[in-house]
């Protein structure tokens, strides 16, 4: 009981934390970074309104995968553990190369 008491908490955490960085992303004003001290520069980007609206689903997609380990650990430990491991493993190069589209598609290109 202990331990899907952790497991809860830490999935529906976890998940409540990248929904919050999706809902952050939306209404930051200045463009959407990715990895930890990063910085984009707006001057860089097309339209940054639509660029943090992307990145903001790309977070909240995210975390699905673990709501959805959450959710399945109530059907069936091992299933939603598979989920678990599937979110930080395909889920991870998932959330990489959609991130790298939404940067090409919004990136100025550089001309001189």
């Amino acid at each position: 009981m202990a331990g899907d008491i952790i497991w809860y908490v830490t999935m529906f955490g976890c998940a409540a934390l990248f929904v919050g960085i999706g809902v952050y992303a939306r209404r930051l004003e200045k463009p959407m970074w990715f990895w930890s001290g990063s910085q984009v520069n707006p001057a860089d980007i097309s339209d940054v309104k639509a660029y943090n609206e992307e990145n903001a689903r790309l977070w909240i997609g995210y975390s699905l995968w673990y709501w959805a380990a959450g959710v399945l650990w109530i059907w069936n430990n091992g299933v939603g553990l598979a989920a678990l491991i599937a979110g930080c493993s395909v889920g991870i190069a998932i959330l990489i190369g959609t991130f790298q589209r939404i940067e090409k598609k919004y990136k100025k290109e550089n001309k001189q």
